[in-house]
C-alpha cells in the first residue's frame, strides 16, 4: 500500500492518510440520512406509498454505493476522492423525474445506469473532454449555481420554512412552529461551524439537532443504536425491469438521461480539478490520471443504479479530508470503511427527519452558490443566459428546464452580439436539442 500509493512522494503517511480519510466521511456522512429521505420523497405527504421508493433499501444502496464508488476511485484513480450519490442529482431525480413527471422511480435508475454507461463510454473514446470544452465556462458555473438554489429551495421546502402560498406561490411558513423551528436552529447551529472552519460542521450540525430535537419532544428516541442492516432487495437490480418497459422509450427518458449526464459530467470535474488543486496534485495545469478518474466515476455511477440509487458522484466535501492530511487513494478506503460500517447504524439514522437534514441542503446549496462570482456578468450576452439557466431551476423546479433554457438563450445572445466564432458547433447542436426539449416534453 505504501509503495502503490506513492506515500513517500507526495510526503504523506497511513496517519495523515487515516485521519484525512475519516474527516472525508464525518463531512459527507449527512448523505446516508439526505438521500433515503431525499428518493423516498419522505417530506411529501401527500405522495402514495406505493410508487415510494423504500427507504431501507435506499439507504443500503447509499452506502454501498459510496463505499463501492470510493474504493474504485482510491484503487484506479488514486486520488483522495470519495464518492456518494450526488446533492442535486437526487434532487431532479425525485422532485422532477418521479414527482414531477410522474416516471417510475425503476425506470429514473436505469435513466441513470445508462447515463453512467454513456460517461464510460465517451471517456474511453474522449470525447468527453471535447464536448466539456464545447461548453462556455460562464454556463458551466451558472449550472453549479442553479442547482446550489434548487436544492436551497428543496431544503426551506421541505422544513416548512418556505410553504405554499396561493397568492404569491410561495411564502414564509409559520416559524413558531416546532419543525421549521428545529431547522432553524439547525442551520444556525451548522452556519457558525461552517464559519469557524470546523471539518465536519454538516455531520455535526445534524447531530446537534437531531439532539435538541429528542430533547424538546421533536423527535422519537430510537429504541436501538445498532441494528439489522435493511434488505435491498426493493431497488437491486430495479434499474433492469424498465428496459423490458415499452413505456420506457419515450423522448421523455431521453431528455433525463441526458440531463442526468450532462450535470454528471460537470459535476465530477470540477470536484477532480478542485480537490487536486488543494492536495497540490496538478502538474502544469493539468491532471495526472484524468482518465483513470474518470472513468472510475463513471462505473460508480452504473453500479450506484444497480443497487437502488441516483448518481454516485465525486464529493466536493473531500477537500475537508484534504484540508486534514489526505494526500493519496488510500484515504478513499478509510472513507469507503466508514460508509460500510455505517450500515449497521441504520435504526439510529433512520430517526433523522426533514427538519434535520434541511440545514445540509442549505449549506451545499450555499457552496455550489459559490460559482456566481466566477460568471462574466458585465458582457450582457453572457449575463442572460447564465442567469436564466440558474434561475429558472428553483422557479420551475427542473434542473432540466433551468439547462435547456440557457442553451437555448446562448447562441441567440452570442449571434446577435456578432460572437460568432466563439460558439463551438456542440453548442448549436445543443440549441436543436433543447428547442425540441421545450416543443415535445413540455
Amino acid at each position: 500500500m505504501h509503495k502503490y500509493f506513492e506515500f513517500e512522494k507526495l510526503g504523506t503517511n497511513y496517519r495523515r492518510e487515516i485521519i484525512g480519510g475519516f474527516t472525508t466521511f464525518l463531512a459527507m456522512a449527512y448523505i446516508l440520512v439526505v438521500n433515503p429521505l431525499t428518493l423516498s420523497l419522505a417530506s411529501v405527504k401527500d405522495f402514495p406509498d406505493a410508487l415510494r421508493m423504500d427507504h431501507g433499501a435506499v439507504f443500503v444502496a447509499t452506502a454501498l454505493a459510496s463505499a463501492l464508488g470510493s474504493i474504485i476511485m482510491g484503487l484506479i484513480g488514486k486520488y483522495p476522492l470519495a464518492l456518494a450519490p450526488g446533492m442535486g442529482l437526487n434532487a431532479f431525480f425525485a422532485f422532477s423525474v418521479i414527482l414531477g413527471s410522474g416516471i417510475p422511480w425503476q425506470h429514473a435508475l436505469g435513466a441513470v445506469l445508462i447515463s453512467g454507461v454513456f460517461f464510460f463510454l465517451l471517456t474511453l473514446t474522449g470525447l468527453r473532454e471535447k464536448i466539456i470544452n464545447a461548453i462556455p465556462i460562464d454556463l458551466k458555473y451558472a449550472v453549479g449555481a442553479g442547482i446550489g438554489l434548487f436544492i436551497t429551495f428543496v431544503g426551506l421546502q421541505s422544513a416548512k420554512i418556505i410553504v405554499n402560498n396561493d397568492a404569491t406561490l410561495v411564502g414564509l411558513g409559520d416559524l413558531t412552529k416546532p419543525e421549521p423551528l428545529l431547522a432553524i436552529f439547525g442551520i444556525v447551529v451548522t452556519v457558525i461551524m461552517m464559519t469557524r472552519g470546523i471539518s465536519g460542521a454538516v455531520f455535526y450540525g445534524m447531530l446537534i439537532t437531531v439532539i435538541v430535537g429528542m430533547i424538546f419532544g421533536e423527535i422519537n428516541v430510537p429504541h436501538q443504536i445498532i441494528g439489522k442492516v435493511p434488505s435491498i432487495e426493493p431497488t437491486f437490480g430495479a434499474a433492469f425491469s424498465s428496459f423490458s418497459d415499452s413505456s420506457f422509450y419515450t423522448t421523455a427518458m431521453l431528455g433525463v438521461i441526458l440531463t442526468f449526464l450532462f450535470v454528471d459530467f460537470f459535476d465530477n470535474a470540477g470536484t477532480l480539478v478542485a480537490v487536486a488543486g488543494q492536495a497540490g496534485l496538478m502538474k502544469d495545469g493539468k491532471l495526472p490520471r484524468a482518465g483513470r478518474a474518470l472513468i472510475s466515476d463513471s462505473i460508480a455511477s452504473s453500479v450506484g443504479a444497480v443497487l437502488g440509487t441516483s448518481t454516485t458522484t465525486s464529493f466536493v466535501e473531500s477537500t475537508a479530508g484534504v484540508a486534514a492530511g489526505a494526500r493519496t487513494g488510500f484515504a478513499s478506503l478509510v472513507t469507503a470503511g466508514c460508509f460500510i460500517l455505517a450500515l449497521f447504524f441504520f435504526p439510529l439514522l433512520s430517526v433523522i427527519t426533514a427538519p434535520v437534514t434541511a440545514p445540509a441542503l442549505i449549506i451545499v446549496g450555499v457552496l455550489m452558490v459559490g460559482n456566481l462570482g466566477k460568471i462574466d456578468w458585465k458582457n450582457f450576452e453572457i449575463a442572460v443566459p447564465a442567469f436564466l439557466t440558474m434561475i429558472a431551476m428553483p422557479l420551475s423546479y427542473s434542473i432540466a428546464t433551468g439547462i435547456a433554457i440557457g442553451f437555448v438563450f446562448y447562441p441567440i445572445t452570442m449571434l446577435v452580439k456578432g460572437r460568432v466564432k466563439e460558439i463551438h458547433p456542440i453548442m448549436y447542436l445543443f440549441f436543436v436539442i433543447f428547442v425540441l426539449y421545450f416543443i415535445f416534453l413540455q
